[in-house]
């Protein structure tokens, strides 16, 4: 079947191709990096004969189509001019200064995004070391301190380097030569020095440890020059003359430009801050960031304050307004779940509420406002209440982050600030909690009845009464607790637009994945978390562990069959680690749905009883 007319169109509705960057897919959904994606026309994409839904968050712009996806796929590769196999498009320029404006805050945003880790981890030492000075153990001018606190202190003072090589992986470049020039920067002949010059011009004197923004100009920079220089060069002297000379081309224009840039962008944001906090106080930028958190998470903004953040530590040395009120929203964020929990009747309600509720408490939100506070709506009040509390407290009493820290395991890094800050941000959590827990039980819980449980549930007295209805059963496919299609966090499944089916959620941390029918496999995604089959008598699944774990890239995932492949009822399909799934921030439920549903009278859940059969397909 030729898709020839549906792509010319989704071309034309994206912006045309020079606004796609690049193109991946999954099992059901086209995968598209947009230059500008103000330039789609999304409703009019939804409208098209042959698209389902259009999904655009800050994972991708996602153009759900359905299984045939790889048909269309290939056939959109080839009138782009791309290999299928997913070459990303050379990437133009951005257009506009809303354009130019997107390029930076996403390149911001990834770079940050890649170091958080060594971050964070820089900032849990702190609060150790603080817990283990206030002991007595250790003193603080004790030589064992200085050594373990140089561990901490080092990843701040060499952040330059670590900005250069994830800056450097993210626009393709030799790690190692970006890596350079931050060295260079750091050194002691370059780094806070008086009295440079450079062919007779007086250079400025810029401290470059603890900074970000020189060093991420500088990559961007050195790019620029790589790829023109990769022009003019022949290829048999690239190896040798591009690395030395883009150096050498970059450095000075660090140097004499972006040294300077970085200076005045850093003290213009601390003096836009200290001008806050010295008229009308900072209590309010922390009240509000903790109770409108959820709201950024929902619109891919919330890491965008990490620049911010980072500047603060590296001129102020702590965090007077972000990462605590980050704090305080995610353990409102897990009050609320905490509130709901407490609430719900239903056992996988209950399950779902503990597990998105402990997520939170960890820091990790985005399971419960993508799973429950989207679909209920009501806990956004909820932590827009408990949290905006705990971050006016927070705010008055003048609480700092010592570290680039969040999180429960994050307010021992408190005591760092001294016992007061420590004491005055578990007062503020702890009214977070509280109050978004109160709340979100007072809203309760919004009632759901459709006019398709209603008619399931006619269907299913019928079978009971043995009016005749032919029924194929799909037996059961993993452990754990199955709850309705609607449920689920993903909308193009949760909406029913790709067949009716049923999720579960995975009993154990490592889930192993049966087929429950007897057929024959017709994908068995290379990512190994999408798989379908076709029984003998028609029927056509589609079994898809997790939603968006695309992005995993089959980390975490192990197939154990191929498309093509017979596979008996019981046979092992995959398995994948669940708890390693959600750890990564992705939703491990299980979804199985009936692609070919509208041929059949109707597909029934069996509800959470489903030792022996999954889903019954009514003929």
């Amino acid at each position: 079947m030729s898709y020839e007319k549906l792509n010319k169109q989704l071309i034309e509705l994206v912006g045309g191709k020079d606004n796609i960057k690049a193109v991946a897919h999954c099992v059901t959904r086209l995968r598209l990096t947009l230059n500008d994606r103000s330039l789609a026309k999304t409703e009019e994409i939804k409208n098209l004969d042959g698209v389902i839904d259009v999904v655009s968050n800050d994972v991708a712009y996602q153009i759900i189509v359905g299984t045939h996806v790889t048909d269309v796929y290939n056939e959109f590769m080839a009138m782009l001019g791309l290999k299928p196999d997913g070459e990303e498009a050379e990437k133009p320029k951005a257009k506009g200064i809303k354009g130019v404006a997107s390029s930076i805050l996403v390149m911001i945003s990834e770079t940050m995004t890649s170091i958080i880790e060594v971050l964070l981890a820089a900032g849990m030492i702190a609060g150790i070391m603080a817990i283990i000075s206030l002991t007595g153990l250790v003193s603080k001018d004790s030589s064992t301190y200085m050594i373990f606190d140089t561990l901490r202190g080092g990843v701040f003072h060499f952040l330059p380097v670590f900005i250069a090589a994830s800056a450097a992986k993210r626009m393709k470049l030799n790690e190692y030569v970006a890596m350079a020039l931050a060295v260079a920067l750091l050194s002691t002949s370059i780094d806070g020095v008086k009295g440079l010059e450079l062919f007779g011009y007086n250079l400025p004197t810029i401290g470059y440890a603890n900074t970000f923004i020189p060093i991420l100009l500088g990559v961007w920079f050195l790019s620029v020059v790589t790829k023109y220089l990769k022009k003019i060069i022949p290829s048999g002297l690239q190896y040798f003359l591009v690395p030395a000379l883009s150096l050498v081309l970059t450095f000075p224009v660090i140097l004499v430009v972006f040294g300077p840039i970085g200076t005045l962008i850093g003290d213009g944001v601390n003096a836009f801050f200290s001008l806050l906090m010295n008229t009308i106080g900072n209590w309010i930028v922390v009240m509000l960031y903790a109770a409108f958190q959820p709201f950024l998470i929902v619109l891919g903004a919330a890491n965008f304050t990490y620049p911010i953040v980072l500047n603060f530590l590296g001129t102020l040395g702590y965090d007077p307004i972000i990462n605590h009120a980050a704090t305080i929203s995610d353990i409102a964020v897990c009050g609320a779940m905490f509130g709901y929990f407490l609430r719900a009747k239903k056992g996988h309600e209950r399950q779902m509420f503990g597990t998105v509720s402990f997520s939170a408490l960890m820091g990790i939100t985005e399971p419960a406002v993508f799973g429950v506070f989207v679909k209920y709506r009501r806990p956004f009040l909820a932590v827009i209440i408990g949290g905006g509390l705990g971050g006016l407290i927070a705010g008055l009493t003048g609480v700092r982050t010592m570290g680039f820290v969040w999180g429960l395991a994050a307010l021992p890094t408190y005591l760092a600030g001294g016992t007061s800050n420590f004491i005055w941000m578990l007062v503020s959590v702890i009214v977070g909690f509280v109050g978004a827990a109160a709340v979100a039980y007072g809203v309760g819980i919004p009632k759901e009845v459709s006019e398709e449980e209603l008619e399931e549930k006619e269907l299913v007295e019928a079978l009971e009464s043995n009016q005749g209805l032919k029924q194929i059963c799909i037996g059961k496919i993993a452990e754990g607790t199955a709850i309705p299609l609607s449920e689920v966090s993903d909308k193009a499944f949760a909406s029913g637009a790709l067949g009716k089916g049923v999720g579960i959620l995975p009993a154990n941390a490592e889930e192993t994945i049966v087929s429950p029918v007897e057929g024959t496999v017709t994908v068995a995604f290379p990512t190994k978390h999408a798989y379908g089959i076709k029984t003998k008598n028609g029927v056509e699944l589609l079994i898809h562990i997790g939603v968006d774990t695309v992005n995993l890239e089959g980390k975490y995932f192990e197939g154990f069959v191929e498309q093509g492949q017979e596979v008996k009822k019981g046979d092992i399909l995959a398995k994948y680690q669940a708890d390693k799934v959600q750890e990564a921030g992705f939703d491990p439920v299980i979804i199985v749905v009936v692609t070919n549903s509208n041929d059949y009278l109707d597909v029934i859940s069996a509800g959470n009883d489903q030792d022996e059969e999954l889903l019954t397909v009514i003929l």
